[in-house]
């Protein structure tokens, strides 16, 4: 099975961080470099990717951060956001959702779910690990 999705900043984050392969936001990831996830972007997304995985309060191996981003551009779709009209808490998750909307039944993967619009293709890690069959 596959999906589209987009997926926020912070399932890479806690992906990254954790020392658990079983962790759903390690499986996430697994799943993108597996093809089961096909990522849906725009440069927007991919400038905030990349500027946060470089953060030097995580110091993350830069062939991690490489492998991400390639994974994202390679086999991922590059798409235009769709105005949702929704107000978000932080306006610079908006367009993680509209470009979600882009697909229809893509996902926005998050573990923030309570920064999006209550609607279900906002998923956290763990429901895309249970939607993947994982």
């Amino acid at each position: 099975m596959r999906v589209y999705a987009v997926i926020d900043t912070n399932v890479f984050v806690s992906a990254l961080l954790t020392r658990n392969a079983e962790s759903a936001t390690a499986k996430v990831l697994e799943a993108l470099f597996d093809r089961k996830i096909i990522s849906l972007y725009n440069d927007v997304i991919l400038r905030e990717y990349n500027e946060v995985l470089h953060r030097g309060k995580f110091v993350f191996p830069e062939d991690d951060i490489d492998r991400i981003l390639n994974t994202v551009k390679t086999t991922g779709v590059l798409t235009d956001r769709m105005d949702s009209g929704e107000q978000f808490p932080d306006p610079d998750d908006a367009v993680f959702y509209e470009v979600a909307l882009s697909k229809d039944g893509a996902y926005v993967v998050t573990g923030n779910t309570k920064h999006f619009p209550r609607r279900p293709i906002v998923v956290t890690p763990a429901e895309m690990v249970e939607i993947l069959g994982l």
